[in-house]
């Protein structure tokens, strides 16, 4: 019991810390936040006869809130490097008394620019300890728990917005009737001092961070757009959690208006406020649920699924003439869709970015997404006002239309995750040699490339040679036809592979650069138009590109023949140096990995019945044809892959001539 009063609990014997006192934290002020708001908002308005200024007074009210997070997250990332993450949120919400004392005064002495000052303090408190709570989340639950941790973080932060807007407008009405029972000064009160004692109970061992960074807002969102840039699509999963906000602030705008207007839902100010707790309910159980999810699975790759059935609630909201309950219905369920969409991109900042160097990527992903919600303002203002009161459905259903399919095409493991799944209506790939010594499942440190492991594994990998070095995969597949090099980055999605690509399709249209760059791709001079010394050079200069990303860890794959297969299912390396230079002066942190493909010969993408290799673009189209009319008709290709870890052999090979060395390798490949 008392480790529970305390913010820990035991299990299987090991006390572990809990999310409970940070959620309480963070329910208080996030409540306090938007009742302070929300009060400022409708009782400021009542002071003022000026209908224009009015307006404005709303407006600056809103601001005060949002403008902090934009100049301050700088700020809340230096105090990181300074004071340990605890000690700022407990500093944070002794801040909070004071602040609630000068908006007490505010509204004592009906002086508008004293609460709107009290707004502008709340909202400078806040964004100066907000890095540092999310922060907590993995020193207190460890990687393994960031998705459930955050999934608690976000839904009692949705919960008290909501619930702080809900009571703030409850407040304004009885203290207007009942002025003598100083309610809203003892909410203020009350939720501050709650949230303060509540601070004092988090538990958690803390990473150290060191990291100072400029503290001007613009230098500092340019110096952390590169830094995020070092990880691989960490910008994108950034932009596209921003637009969720984005929406998000533009559906609770939309909402009170819509809802209130005689040409919308037509409700009283307590049925807004039912269907805002409504969508509130939703996105908090959404996600909650989702966070339980995504620890057994990769919900990240479920985005293009959620976004879209987003989209397509929108757009039931939008085209179908609703009753106001059937409405609320459909919003829940949007709801629920959205905190299942968002959810996984919180918990996949907190993955991919390890110890200090997550406070400053949490406190530039503040700023990026408070400028959205800032742009939201603007955006809604502007459709509302050239279309109606109900466009801003339509704008958000394209909105979670376009932003879901673009993110796929900028997120590696996503990408191939969704590939998986398409390919999986054509072909049936089993993989063989994973069950035994000779395969993957005998080799230390290649967890990453056998079934059930987590997408971010290859970064843990160990070296068995050298320990301090994370050990690299050099795959050399056979090739088939065109579409083995993407069956087998699919079938592999678990394990960053940068593969070699003509260089014809870095500029071949739009989807396919785009594919490669996310893939992170290397180009290949295409040599049959330098069979010349420069020819060489060039080959040679490739290899060190490939030898340079093994030593520093990463992981390639390439294809010996340099092409598909020409007569049958037989493979033909001929003079190609490439794998033999590679693996005659392999570094020692590299294992080599073979690929033996068989059951594509055939296929549309092969070269069986012509002459030259298929057109790409033409097959491309036929194939997605195919894909939708034929497919879900038809027994689906087998495809096996056989797979074995072949460092040692070509090692031995290496000593031969360049000539045998492909013999051998040839001779792997046409193995029955």
């Amino acid at each position: 019991m008392k480790e529970l009063c305390h913010g820990r609990h035991v299990k299987g014997g090991i006390v572990k810390n809990s999310f409970l006192s940070l959620y309480v934290t963070n329910f208080f002020g996030t409540l306090n936040d938007n009742f302070l708001k929300t009060l400022a908002c409708l009782t400021v308005i009542g002071w003022i006869a000026d209908e224009r200024v009015r307006s404005l007074l709303t407006s600056v009210v809103a601001g005060m809130l949002v403008l902090p997070y934009i100049l301050c997250s700088p700020l809340a990332d230096r105090l990181t490097a300074v004071w340990p993450k605890r000690r700022i949120v407990r500093a944070a919400k002794w801040a909070e008394l004071p602040i609630m004392a000068v908006a007490i005064a505010g509204f004592a002495l009906h002086s508008p620019w004293l609460v709107i000052g009290a707004v502008l303090l709340m909202g400078l408190q806040s964004s100066l300890y907000s890095p540092a709570k999310y922060a907590l989340v993995r020193d207190i639950g460890g990687a393994e728990r960031i998705s459930t941790g955050m999934g608690g973080m976000e839904g009692v932060s949705f919960l008290g917005v909501l619930l702080g807007t809900v009571a703030g407008g409850l407040v304004a009405d009885l203290q207007v009737r009942h002025p003598e029972w100083n309610l809203a000064y003892c909410c203020l009160a009350t939720f501050a001092v709650l949230g303060l004692a509540a601070s004092y109970t988090v538990r958690a061992k803390e990473e150290l961070n060191r990291s100072f960074h400029a503290i001007n807002p613009i230098r500092y969102i340019a110096r952390a757009y590169r830094m995020a840039g070092r990880y691989d699509g960490l910008n994108a999963v950034i932009f596209t959690l921003s637009i969720f906000w984005w929406g998000a602030a533009m559906l609770q705008m939309g909402l009170l208006v819509y809802g209130k207007a005689e040409a919308g839902l037509n409700l009283s100010d307590t049925g807004t406020g039912v269907l805002l707790c409504g969508a509130a309910v939703g996105i908090v159980t959404g996600q909650i649920v989702a966070g339980f999810v995504d620890r057994r699975r990769f919900l990240l790759g479920a985005t293009l699924l959620t976004g879209w059935i987003a989209a397509a609630l929108l757009a039931v909201l939008y085209f179908a003439p609703l009753s106001p309950r059937w409405f609320g219905v459909v919003l829940g369920l949007l709801a629920f869709d959205l905190g299942f969409f968002k959810l996984p991109f919180d918990a996949e900042i907190q993955k991919v970015v390890k110890g200090p160097k997550l406070n400053t990527m949490l406190a530039y992903f503040n700023q990026v997404s408070f400028l959205f919600m800032l742009a939201a303002s603007g955006c809604y203002a502007l459709v509302s006002w050239a279309f109606g009161p109900k466009a801003f459905l339509l704008l958000l259903a394209i909105a979670f239309l376009v932003a879901p399919f673009l993110f796929v095409f900028s997120y590696r493991p996503v990408l191939l995750y969704v590939g998986r799944w398409v390919f999986a209506w054509r072909y049936r790939v089993e993989v063989e040699g994973w069950g035994d010594q000779t395969g993957l499942t005998g080799l230390t440190g290649l967890t990453g490339l056998r079934a059930g492991g987590d997408p971010q594994t290859p970064e843990n990998l160990v070296n068995p040679v050298n320990p301090v070095k994370k050990t690299s995969l050099l795959v050399l597949p056979n090739h088939p036809a065109m579409v083995d090099p993407m069956l087998v980055g699919v079938t592999f999605w678990k394990t960053p592979l940068k593969p070699l690509s003509d260089e014809l399709f870095f500029h071949t249209g739009i989807v396919a650069p785009r594919v490669l760059k996310t893939l992170g791709a290397v180009a290949v001079p295409d040599l049959r138009k330098h069979r010349t010394a420069k020819g060489a050079t060039i080959a040679r200069g490739l290899g060190d590109i490939v030898k340079s990303t093994l030593e520093d860890g990463g992981n390639v794959i390439f294809y010996p023949s340099g092409h598909i297969q020409t007569e049958g299912e037989h493979e033909d390396i001929g003079t190609r140096q490439l794998a033999y230079n590679m693996c005659g002066d392999l570094p020692e942190n590299v294992r080599v990995i073979g690929v033996r493909t068989r059951g594509l010969w055939g296929s549309i993408w092969s070269r069986k019945g012509r002459k030259t290799s298929p057109s790409f673009v033409p097959t491309f189209i036929k194939s997605v044809f195919l894909w939708f009319f034929w497919s879900p008709f038809v027994p689906r290709r087998r495809v096996t892959m056989h797979v074995e870890d072949m460092t040692d052999r070509v090692k031995e090979w290496s000593k031969l001539t360049r000539l045998e060395f492909n013999r051998k390798l040839e001779e792997w490949y046409n193995a029955e």
